[in-house]
């Protein structure tokens, strides 16, 4: 059975958002579904995509868990936009958030960090 996932950010610029989200997740989108919407595949049958819809903006809160963490911050912060916050939990699990111009949370998450064996 084939699952898919549409995680959708409301926003209030949707040029502005478009532009954020292309330095985000380093890519531009996949597909343009309307005027209003850009498409963004993140693995196989899961999307995250913005919509111009002012009067929703700022509310979302998503989290994609990655294997890659510290290389996808690492590319994050060299396209210029640095994180509101940063977790580790208990269990080593690490959390990055990143809030965009709305105040909508994308955040990355992924294990513990890597011993560097010093």
């Amino acid at each position: 059975m084939t699952v898919d996932l549409f995680a959708g950010i409301p926003v209030s610029d949707y040029q502005h958002a478009l532009a954020w989200y292309e330095r985000l997740l380093g890519s531009p989108p996949v597909f343009f579904p309307n005027d209003t919407e850009a498409v963004w595949e993140l693995a196989e049958h899961r999307y995250l995509y913005v919509e111009d819809l002012p009067e929703k903006a700022g509310h979302a809160m998503v989290t994609v868990f990655v294997e890659d963490l510290d290389e996808r911050l690492d590319g994050i912060a060299v396209r210029g936009i640095d994180p509101a916050s940063r977790e580790t939990y208990e269990n080593g699990v690490r959390k990055v958030t990143f809030r965009d111009a709305d105040g909508n949370e994308i955040g990355f998450g992924g294990g513990p960090a890597e011993a560097d064996g010093s």
